[in-house]
């Protein structure tokens, strides 16, 4: 079904405000999106008529809850084409996701002298965990190179595993970038060397279509704040036969079994990871964004988007002066961009002015920047709310920047 993406734009009540006195024009998804008005009534919702812990309770408003938050488990197994709900565990984010991978699976899987390979495009949070990891057991993280145009290099991807590899980390789409990485080959040759992925879905889910089983990952992450979802609540989807190996996280009420001052077992996965009360009413307003994801198709999501990639890179590439960073053959809604004498900060400070919302820095890919000899860039990132009209104000934006420039 054609969906009225200008329509949909109703559909979350924030935008309907001004910025700096001018119409806002959010440009910002890949650090948050914002939320349609099904989720925040959802969460209301559930405060004002369901509030009850979860698992535990035997009254009617504990036993709501709980129906609700395990619906959105196999609203999420759904949504990612995982085999089974107990593969789906509820974190905080990504973050928590990697972390928690890290530091349970990866003290069974890496020792000394391994290595562990992560690309030079990924977020700190798929950068730092493995980082910490190897120093803790006296191993090695290795760099899977990219290109100039911000492409991984498989051949080099490939001469890297060797019998120390243990491990491979490895982001969906770069949020500084917008590359699509070719996730599915990467993990087969991974596979071919009997080394288990982990992939960090956080900028991939909310834009295309995921297929875990089709992927073959072992581990997918991704953040609900980034999905039209609440902060605070995020998913790690592993293996079955994984997750029953791995040890727990965290401990706490709700993880165990049983305790005594002799022993502790705990609960099968999902449950043996997520230790005390979790984020319910986010976990539930996920499961109404996922409803309302599901409602638009997210193939006609990615169509959206790409349509305002092309239109963006064509009309900011006719700027003078301004360079893209970032020119992957695929790519996901996301545009880097530096302007000639003018500092990013300064760029991202004026377009605000103008009512536009855009991220500057070194959006938490610093070895990405240290490797494109960049300090900052300016970066676009589109959400289905956006529209051609958005890509219009921040072109006109840009000519702003350069006439206070000259």
């Amino acid at each position: 079904m054609k969906m009225n993406f200008a329509e949909l734009r109703a559909d979350f009540p924030l935008l309907k405000q001004t910025n700096r006195g001018k119409p806002l024009v959010y440009l910002d998804s890949s650090v948050t999106s914002q939320k349609p008005q099904c989720v925040i009534d959802t969460i209301s919702r559930f405060y004002e008529r369901d509030n009850a812990n979860i698992h535990r309770g035997v009254y009617e408003l504990s036993e709501r809850a709980t129906r609700e938050y395990e619906k959105t488990r196999v609203d999420i197994k759904n949504f990612i084409n995982a085999g089974h709900a107990h593969e789906i565990v509820f974190v905080r984010g990504a973050t928590e996701g990697i972390n928690l991978v890290a530091h349970s699976f990866g003290r069974m899987q890496v020792q000394a002298g391994d290595e562990i390979l992560v690309s030079e495009m990924e977020h700190h949070s798929n950068m730092v965990p493995w980082q910490m990891l190897a120093e803790q057991v006296g191993a090695t993280v290795r760099a899977i190179p990219i290109s100039d145009a911000g492409e991984i290099d498989m051949q080099a991807y490939e001469s890297l595993f060797s019998p120390r590899t243990k491990m491979v980390a490895i982001v969906h789409a770069s949020n500084a970038l917008g590359t699509i990485n070719p996730i599915k080959e990467m993990i087969q040759i991974a596979h071919a060397h009997h080394v288990p992925v982990l992939v960090d879905g956080a900028q991939a889910a909310p834009h295309l279509p995921v297929d875990v089983q089709d992927l073959d990952c072992d581990f997918y992450v991704f953040s609900g704040h980034k999905l039209y979802g609440p902060t605070g609540i995020g998913v790690l989807y592993g293996k079955a036969k994984l997750l029953e190996r791995m040890p727990p996280y965290q401990g706490g009420g709700d993880m165990i079994e049983t305790v005594s001052f002799q022993k502790i077992t705990y609960q099968k996965s999902p449950f043996k990871f997520e230790a005390g009360t979790p984020d319910i009413a986010g976990v539930i307003g996920l499961g109404a964004a996922l409803a309302y994801l599901k409602k638009i198709g997210m193939d006609n999501i990615a169509a959206h988007e790409q349509e305002l990639l092309q239109y963006a890179t064509q009309e900011l590439s006719a700027i003078p002066g301004l360079k893209i960073i970032g020119t992957a053959k695929q790519k996901v809604g996301v545009i880097s961009f530096i302007l000639d004498k003018v500092h990013p900060h300064d760029v991202g400070t004026i377009l605000d002015t103008q009512g536009i919302a855009v991220r500057v820095g070194h959006h938490c890919a610093m070895p990405l920047m240290e490797r494109l000899k960049l300090s900052a860039t300016v970066r676009a990132s589109f959400g289905l709310f956006n529209s051609k009209a958005d890509v219009d104000a921040l072109v006109a934006g840009v000519h702003a920047v350069k006439e206070v420039f000259g």
